[in-house]
């Protein structure tokens, strides 16, 4: 017996931006981004290519203001479609983490799906900005979707100096990371990762 899709789309719609995401878990990598930020999708490109996960994200914000909104919208709906995706969780490994290098860069990166947020940061970029990306938003991308995912979520640069290595690292071990924690264990298939019986 097979398991039902784990996929999602959600629709985000504000004075500010409106943004919709589609993600299936169990996918190829395969992606179709539309920020109007183009280091942001370079950035979303490696969450899906790296964690195989097909993702769809069109996004329309105030950009003539800043980034700011169109990032961390972003961020919220991901996590919530994440969250509609992975349902109780039941069978997913839970935990991942991540070690990726790029060149003099290094980044760790650990998630637990544990239903509590907390976005535990520690990255001090080089640089303020990285193509039309404010390397400010990072956190704030980060921040909305542990929010709305419901996941812990720790972020280490270990090193590096070029601040698109840096942030490229976070990224491709995020994605890594997610892989890792939403892969079906097949020692636990239909159980829930707890002992309390619930997430």
């Amino acid at each position: 017996m097979s398991s039902p899709p784990r996929t999602a789309s959600v629709q985000r719609d504000t004075k500010e931006t409106q943004i919709h995401v589609a993600v299936n878990l169990d996918g190829t990598g395969e992606a179709q981004l539309a920020t109007g930020i183009g280091f942001f999708d370079h950035m979303l490109d490696q969450i899906a290519r790296h964690g195989l996960i097909d993702l769809r994200i069109d996004a329309k914000g105030d950009l003539h203001i800043d980034g700011h909104h169109t990032v961390e919208d972003v961020g919220i709906t991901l996590g919530q479609a994440f969250a509609k995706a992975v349902g109780d969780k039941r069978g997913i490994r839970r935990y991942g983490h991540a070690y990726v290098p790029l060149d003099e860069a290094l980044s760790r990166v650990t998630i637990d799906f544990s239903g509590r947020p907390g976005l535990h940061m520690d990255v001090s970029f080089t640089a303020g900005s990285i193509g039309g990306l404010d390397t400010q938003l990072v956190f704030e991308f980060f921040q909305g979707f542990v929010n709305h995912a419901g996941v812990t979520l720790h972020i280490d640069n270990l090193k590096g100096h070029n601040a698109h290595h840096q942030c490229e690292t976070i990224f491709k071990a995020f994605a890594r990371a997610l892989r890792f924690a939403l892969e079906i264990d097949p020692r636990a298939v239909g159980v829930i990762p707890s002992t309390k019986g619930s997430l």
